[in-house]
């Protein structure tokens, strides 16, 4: 920035919403000559824009986007460009990506109703030279050459302030995207003209392209043409524009649902092919080698209906392994798949002479999936498929919330450890900023500090944060894919539950949440088994029950899903905000035969129960309290 403004006279002002990447602190000390705006709050980006410009003493003020690189003579250029353009009210450049691709948001035309459903629907990347089909991005224009076009990006606006003066600043109705749509054909309506100006680049690194396939962001979108057909077409247009979008915004999202679901399930479907394919390959060579070496074959029913189920329970029992939990692990894969041969043999034995056609199929069908299932893991690993890990993280991201003084005594002991932080950030247990360089943010900003950070683990210090706001929190973050540790108060060392082997493991206490996906499955898991144990059983067990029709109605209501065996105990009317659970038949308070109306012992019971999860709780308070099933 300090070379592109040689040669200009330049006032850079920076606006600041409320970010947690260090950025005030590194322009403070690196850049002393920049007038900084830190916002408390994100203002969006019309409003902290609008900041900007209304203490700038400029003849032009360019928006520029803080994720862009312009080119040493960028501003030179411009300026230029607009001195020998009276007509000229804005101007855009061209834009590429980091890896130097065009960005064809560099020009854009009018979202029309029918452009913009062309655009939406995803139809004018089919046809992206095409004059009708490629009007929003405006394909069929040289990009290398200078136009006048209608829309502009708001990642890199040069306009001159006067007409700002005419024609206000932007609209603060669009919180994020559609305000560079509405500013530019202001623009154009107050008699000037846009122009797209090719002669000088920058790099914008998120571009577009990292957006549009989200669901938010088309709903955003949406949301934010919308906005402006109601702001500059007549109602009958707008109620069309309307319309349209919608049909394309309905479009995208059950395309972007299918995609998440192929994503979800092409692991499954990938084993599941090799699985039946290796064990009929089996079936084939065993059966011809040993079984039927002098003629016929296995019956039909075995292909088309053992073997699949076979794969099913195989299947099911790397899913309940957490073998494909992201990251997928190999050895969640192998533990799944043993378990579910346990299972078929379990189920082999009991099934009758005439349905017993080879255990050899399944030890054998066993051999291979242990080694296959790893193989095709391995593969997907070498093509660099993001989600398949090979064993433990060797560095991991951090980040500790905690005051001053435990925030410094639990990074002295992670690094003192054998355990190395590839990154370990500190944030403060409070809503407030703290005032401290080393602090990256408070804890109302932890969920955009696990993103641009790439944390894996968050660390609490127990010191510092009631146990009640610790898993407030992890119900609010257990949907970003990461670990949760306690330090202790005031320990010697921090201690943990990972290993007793290695020192690089013990360095805190493990959270095992009843809100992380393999306890909310596992649990499932249970009461399903559970309850369909207790259904063959159910007449003798009647008896011993205190409300037996309770005890029968409760076994079907935890089939289907609508109650669990334990969870919490909430009195009547109380609310709760630790991770949520189905309605429960017992509590805690039932396996310690418990009629305490303590408010503080029954939320202490309830926050252990949710802290420390695993399913030999439940089967321990239903032994305890057996009788109350019925309840």
């Amino acid at each position: 920035m300090r070379k592109a403004v040689n040669g200009v006279e330049a006032e850079v002002i920076v606006v600041d919403n409320d970010s947690v990447d260090g950025s005030c602190p590194m322009v403070k000390k690196k850049f002393p000559e920049v007038t900084l705006i830190e916002n408390k709050d994100n203002k969006g980006f019309s409003s902290a824009n609008n900041q900007g410009i209304k203490i700038s003493k400029g003849e032009y003020v360019l928006l520029l986007n803080p994720d862009t690189v312009v080119e040493d003579d960028t501003f030179i250029k411009i300026v230029e460009f607009m001195d020998a353009h009276a007509d000229a009210g804005a101007l855009g450049v061209k834009m590429v990506d980091g890896s130097g691709k065009f960005l064809p948001e560099s020009k854009r035309g009018l979202p029309t109703p029918t452009t913009a459903f062309y655009k939406m629907s995803g139809i004018s990347s089919l046809f992206p030279r095409s004059k009708r089909f490629s009007k929003y991005h405006l394909g069929f224009l040289d990009e290398n050459e200078t136009h006048k076009v209608e829309i502009l990006a708001g990642a890199f606006m040069l306009l001159r302030k006067s007409v700002l003066d005419k024609i206000g600043l932007l609209d603060e109705d669009f919180f994020m995207y559609g305000e560079d749509i509405d500013l530019s054909y202001r623009v154009i309506k107050a008699g000037y003209n846009n122009y797209y100006f090719p002669k000088t680049r920058i790099i914008h690194y998120k571009g577009e392209s990292t957006k549009k396939s989200s669901v938010n962001y088309v709903l955003v979108f949406y949301n934010a043409m919308v906005i402006f057909a109601k702001k500059h077409f007549t109602q009958k247009n707008a109620s069309a524009f309307a319309s349209l979008i919608k049909v394309a915004v309905y479009f995208r999202a059950f395309i972007a649902i299918l995609s998440r679901i192929f994503n979800r399930l092409s692991l499954p479907f990938i084993d599941g092919i090799v699985l039946y394919g290796g064990v009929f390959l089996i079936k084939t060579l065993w059966g011809r080698s040993f079984i039927y070496s002098e003629g016929g074959n296995y019956p039909l029913f075995l292909v088309t209906a053992v073997l699949p189920t076979y794969v099913l329970i195989w299947l099911l029992s790397v899913y309940f392994a957490g073998g494909y939990d992201r990251p997928v692990k190999i050895r969640n894969s192998i533990t799944g798949l043993l378990a579910g041969s346990i299972v078929i043999l379990v189920l082999y034995a009991l099934l009758p002479e005439s349905l017993r056609f080879s255990r050899a199929l399944i030890l054998l069908g066993s051999v291979w999936g242990t080694a296959a299932l790893p193989l095709i893991r391995l593969l997907l690993y070498k093509l660099n498929v993001p989600w398949v890990q090979m064993g433990e993280k060797e560095k991991k991201r951090f980040i500790i919330i905690g005051e001053k003084n435990e925030a410094a005594r639990v990074t002295k002991l992670l690094e003192e450890s054998f355990l190395k932080p590839e990154f370990l950030g500190l944030v403060y247990p409070d809503d407030i900023k703290a005032n401290d360089e080393n602090y990256i943010g408070n804890i109302s900003q932890v969920k955009d500090i696990i993103n641009i950070y790439k944390i894996d683990e968050i660390i609490f210090c127990s010191a510092d944060i009631k146990h009640h706001t610790i898993i407030d929190k992890m119900a609010e973050w257990q949907n970003e894919n990461i670990d949760f540790k306690i330090a202790p108060e005031d320990g010697l060392s921090i201690i943990g539950s990972n290993s007793i082997h290695t020192r690089g493991d013990l360095y805190t206490i493990g959270i095992n949440a009843i809100g992380t996906t393999p306890n909310r499955r596992n649990k499932r898991v249970f009461d399903f088994f559970f309850s369909a144990l207790l259904i063959p059983l159910m007449p003798l067990l009647m008896v011993f029950q205190k409300k037996p029709l309770g005890f029968v109605r409760n076994i079907f209501q935890v089939l289907i899903g609508k109650k669990s065996w334990v969870g919490y105990y909430l009195p009547e009317n109380s609310t709760t905000q630790l991770p949520k659970v189905k309605p429960s038949v017992l509590s805690p308070l039932d396996g310690m035969k418990s009629t305490t109306n303590n408010q503080k012992i029954i939320d202490d019971l309830n926050l252990l129960y949710a802290r420390d999860y695993n399913i030999l709780k439940d089967l321990n308070i239903v032994f305890y309290a057996f009788r109350d099933l019925g309840k």
